[in-house]
């Protein structure tokens, strides 16, 4: 069954303290004012961006992540996706997971466009077997044409994003990972970006977003999770959620 399970998840980040007092101090302050907290020793130092979180997520579930920049939102996401490693705790994913973040990651601007599909393609995991078997699907997609064969460079960054999306979105995995819904290119090409996202969601075993779009989150989600400091504050309804984060920010 694919789910993803969580179980007292922590994330930390070193950090070097080895600096006058004054100044280490003054970095203490600022390391907890974008999020997280500061423990260190003497010499040593973590900013603690994700501490104890554990949920379960089962087929079907569409999670919302919220909570204020710094919040450790995308330190989850990507923890979840393999680019961070924890700190404490562990994290069991089964089934095939698709980031939807760094889409762009990769990408030679000296290579024609049909060379950056092969090259973002293996960036993915994909075998070039397996790209062949996409490229002309993502090449109807981006609706680039001729531009394809063409260097990046020549690319306007309109242009490079609706071939980026469409390279990103060819894959149909189990569990999709997204900082943020993506929006790219113009009015005709986001709508048609935002279909295929709907479509990729709705048959994806599970999601997990973050946003600070609350109406895009009741939109598109079933459950959610308030964050704040790298802590699970709240975890549950889409709606509860959200009243129970207005209800903290009011009483702060």
């Amino acid at each position: 069954m694919k789910q993803v399970v969580v179980e007292n998840l922590s994330v930390a980040f070193p950090i070097s303290l080895s600096r006058p007092q004054s100044l280490r101090s003054e970095l203490t302050k600022k390391l907890s004012r974008i999020g997280g907290r500061v423990v260190s020793d003497d010499s040593h130092g973590a900013v603690l961006a994700l501490s104890d979180v554990s949920f379960t997520l089962k087929p079907g579930d569409r999670l919302g992540l919220i909570g204020p920049n710094g919040s450790g939102k995308t330190t989850l996401i990507r923890a979840l996706a393999g680019v961070y490693d924890p700190s404490a705790g562990r994290i069991r994913a089964d089934g095939v997971i698709v980031p939807m973040f760094d889409i762009g990651l990769g990408f030679d601007d000296e290579g024609t466009g049909y060379e950056n599909i092969y090259i973002r393609g293996l960036i993915m995991g994909l075998t070039k077997e397996q790209i062949s078997k996409r490229i002309d699907e993502i090449a109807e997609f981006s609706g680039l044409g001729e531009y394809l064969d063409m260097p990046i460079r020549t690319y306007s960054a309109g242009m490079s994003l609706r071939l980026m999306f469409a390279i990103a979105t060819s894959v149909q995995g189990d569990i999709i990972l997204m900082d943020e819904w993506l929006t790219v290119g113009d009015a005709e090409f986001r709508q048609k970006a935002n279909a295929r996202l709907r479509q990729l969601t709705e048959q994806s075993g599970i999601l997990v977003l973050a946003s600070h779009d609350t109406d895009l989150l009741r939109q598109t989600c079933n459950v959610a999770m308030y964050l704040a400091n790298g802590k699970m504050c709240h975890f549950g309804k889409v709606d509860d959620v959200l009243r129970q984060m207005n209800e903290k920010q009011d009483a702060n």
